[in-house]
């Protein structure tokens, strides 16, 4: 009984590295964080939600005006 509680603690454990890792990179502005999905619901009602960093907002911020202004170009040489 004692190796099965240990493997259980182990599990969520590594649970908690593997969800850490995963809003490390939608943080990050990769693409696969635009459709964030949710987990199983019981794991993330015992977080705190994570707001952005000012400097997470600002590089955010950056990526967003950077992705727009290439939109505006491409839409301008299909007009052109």
């Amino acid at each position: 009984m004692l190796d099965l509680e240990r493997i259980v603690a182990d599990l969520k454990k590594e649970r908690e590295r593997i969800d850490r890792a995963i809003e490390a990179l939608e943080e990050a502005g990769s693409p696969a964080g635009v459709g964030k999905r949710s987990g199983s619901g019981s794991t993330v009602s015992n977080k705190k939600k994570r707001g952005l960093t000012p400097a997470g907002r600002r590089r955010l911020s950056l990526l967003m005006k950077r992705r727009w202004a290439e939109r505006r170009k491409k839409g301008l040489k299909k007009l052109g």
